[in-house]
């Protein structure tokens, strides 16, 4: 069958490896042939496999970062400009209405959302124009109509024009693939079945496709889009009126995806349960759990032997998020009763790359290693004898540690010290490496360590200083710990049982999907077996149906 995947400049909404993961998909579902769309980016640099084509975007919804040009605006006449007034107000309703259930006398406004959004898709593909009539003067007037209507929430009622202007740059950017080139039978047209790796924006393809072809969604989330945009560190520069239209804007677009989607399949329990806050229906809901190269760390697993006694390592991005300084904190009382010690601190740059400097990873790397040396003096075993910090600080693929394998292969215990997570892929590593692990009680870490590793409560590092210490005292723990951890990861988070599943999912839903007949191509199960017999059945099934007597 052929899939239209759909991606964000290439790249899923996933952070760590679970980043590659439609990548393996495609390798592994090779009977299957790919159309990869990237929305709102470019196609990705990396070679891609034999049964995937790339479909750059096209049409006036690949516009370039900055505003549409003067000269590529296309004027509305008046039954067009009533065409956007009504489907852009209803969209505006949707977002700024304050939703009350015991009040719904005004109607859902996530159904004034969804037919508005239906409106603007259908005036883009007949008549186009839409980008510059998103970031006209009468898209402004409108917003503000709806922000001051009766019923609006309080904080869209006291935006003012700035935040309007800002609000709709946005939501132009936003609402771009609705006047995309893909929406024909040579594009998504052709496609049997539309494959997001996103709700949101990333998705609207897939919801125009459904409208037009009645071609199935499936949207898979490893990351929530819609959490990683309330989590924005550049939203403390914007009001409170503009914050509260974007979050409109987004939870719209992710309920609608949800509503819309013929399957959806979060990576964890965690983004299921925000799938499902948003409006998800749970018999849609099937949880498929990322799949992850096991083969790079078979031989650290399997090495019982490996490991340093009383080394802790945390591996992942440097960011507030993680909380080292807790995780500081806690080995400074870890060390009072284990002298002897060690935390190596690796980091991984976002997306694989080098960290910019002067950015927030190198500042909050920058306090963390000042409170290391406040916390944790050069230690000398002699006057003359020069110092050591039991904490290092080191970057993946520097001389101390070149690769994952070795330093997983160095750890007694990993330890994992967020306050706020996804679904963390070095945990899984260090199940996969056979190692004991301590982690706070985050995003989806319950669910993916089940009961092979000690859990604490975030931001208390005195609960994660003891769990690390009852591990390191505790070899047979630590080794009878891990090998339960390899074990489940082997079994729920390997590439083959993800191939599986979606391999499955593929099938079940092109068999509840309507036969589409293309015009030079034949679909499988499109016509009855009898159809391909010799001979006058057909005329005798129909006489007879007549009641006439057989010849």
């Amino acid at each position: 069958m052929r899939i239209g995947l759909l991606t964000e400049g290439g790249t899923p909404c996933a952070t760590g490896d679970t980043g590659a993961w439609w990548q393996r998909l495609v390798r592994g579902l090779a009977a299957h042939e790919f159309d990869l769309y990237a929305v709102g980016g470019p196609l990705p640099a990396t070679p891609l496999p034999p049964n995937t084509r790339p479909l750059p975007a096209t049409g006036e919804g690949a516009l370039p970062a900055g505003p549409p040009e003067r000269g590529g605006r296309r004027a509305y006449g008046r039954r067009d400009r009533r065409r956007f007034a009504e489907g852009f107000h209803a969209l505006a309703t949707g977002l700024t209405a304050e939703t009350d259930p015991a009040h719904p006398a005004g109607g859902d406004p996530a159904d004034s959302f969804a037919t508005g959004l239906g409106a603007l898709a259908d005036l883009a593909r007949d008549r186009g124009g839409l980008p510059a009539a998103l970031r006209s003067d009468d898209a402004v007037r409108l917003l503000e109509t709806a922000c001051r209507a009766p019923g609006a929430r309080r904080a869209a009622a006291a935006a003012g024009l700035h935040d309007h202007l800002a609000f709709a740059d946005h939501l132009e950017r936003a609402l771009r693939p609705l006047s995309l080139d893909w929406y024909d039978e040579t594009a998504l047209g052709a496609a049997d079945l539309c494959h997001a790796t996103a709700g949101g924006p990333v998705a609207l393809p897939g919801l125009l496709a459904k409208r037009f072809f009645g071609t199935p969604l499936l949207v898979t989330e490893y990351g929530v889009g819609l959490r990683s945009h309330y989590l924005d560190a550049e939203a403390g520069d914007r009001s409170t009126a503009l914050r509260t239209l974007l979050a409109a804007l987004h939870g719209r677009l992710a309920g609608e995806t949800y509503r819309q989607a013929a399957l959806l399949t979060p990576g964890n329990a965690h983004a299921r349960r925000w799938q499902e806050r948003l409006g998800a229906d749970r018999d849609r809901v099937r949880t498929v759990h990322p799949g992850m190269p096991a083969e790079r760390f078979a031989e650290v697993g399997e090495d019982e032997e490996s490991g340093e006694p009383g080394t802790l390592v945390w591996i992942g991005r440097v960011e507030p998020a993680k909380d080292l300084v807790a995780l500081l904190h806690a080995f400074a009382e870890l060390r009072a009763h284990r002298p002897d010690a060690r935390l190596r601190i690796v980091s991984v740059p976002a997306d694989g790359g080098e960290a910019e400097p002067g950015g927030d990873h190198c500042a909050y790397l920058a306090q963390c290693a000042a409170l290391a040396a406040q916390l944790f003096p050069d230690e000398a075993p002699g006057a003359h004898a020069v110092g050591e910090n039991p904490v290092s600080f080191e970057e993946l693929g520097g001389p101390e540690a070149p690769t994952l394998e070795d330093v997983y292969a160095s750890a007694a215990v990993v330890v994992l010290s967020s306050t706020v997570e996804g679904f963390p892929a070095s945990l899984v590593e260090a199940m996969f490496c056979a190692r004991a692990t301590v982690s706070t009680d985050v995003g989806a870490v319950v669910e993916i360590i089940g009961g092979t590793g000690l859990v604490v409560p975030p931001r208390n590092p005195r609960a994660l200083a003891d769990a690390c210490l009852a591990l390191l005292r505790d070899p047979e723990r630590r080794h009878r710990l891990g090998a339960a951890a390899r074990a489940r990861a082997l079994e729920l988070f390997t590439v083959e049982q993800n191939l599986a599943a979606f391999r499955g999912i593929y099938l079940e839903l092109l068999s509840h999907a309507p036969v589409r007949h293309r015009a030079g191509s034949d679909v499988p199960f499109a016509h009855p077996a009898e159809a391909h017999l010799a001979g006058g059945w057909a005329p005798k099934a129909v006489a007879a149906d007549r009641g006439a007597p057989d010849a």
